[in-house]
């Protein structure tokens, strides 16, 4: 016999509204901010762009005006282009086995397009800043 608790599913109307907030365009500040603790060591993905090689290339205004008008425009459209969903998986062997003739021993790695990558970074950190400035999280 099972045990459970019925749970009001209504709780969730008792919940006020909050306001809709609008969504400004990206600065390029939250993109310097964004890029510099991405560990330059790190395997590019697909579009053979490492980090180093990134922020380098933001270093540039014209070009990270460029990648900002991309961000804004996939916020806008609300699409995000299958450029940055293409991937490549990497194997690695799990150290210290002793055998390696099993799929458990091995730990595959995703790599992303960098740019991508950015983008979504800024994109979770705006979001979260809203959330908890918002007092939309708990703080527990």
């Amino acid at each position: 016999m099972a045990l459970y608790r019925q749970v009001d599913v209504n709780i969730l109307d008792k919940i006020g509204d909050k306001p809709i907030l609008p969504w400004p365009a990206f600065s390029k500040e939250e993109f310097r901010l964004a890029i510099i603790n991405c560990n330059n060591s790190s395997t590019s993905g697909p579009d053979k762009l490492s980090w180093s090689h990134l922020k380098i290339i933001l270093k540039d205004d014209d070009c990270l005006d460029i990648i900002i008008s991309i961000a804004n425009a996939c916020i806008e459209l609300g699409y995000w282009p299958s450029y940055f969903k293409r991937s490549t998986t990497i194997v690695i062997p799990k150290p210290n086995k002793k055998l390696y003739n099993s799929p458990k021993v091995f730990r595959p790695i995703v790599l992303l397009n960098t740019v991508g990558k950015l983008i979504e970074k800024v994109i979770g950190e705006r979001l979260q800043f809203n959330m908890a400035s918002n007092k939309f999280i708990h703080p527990s």
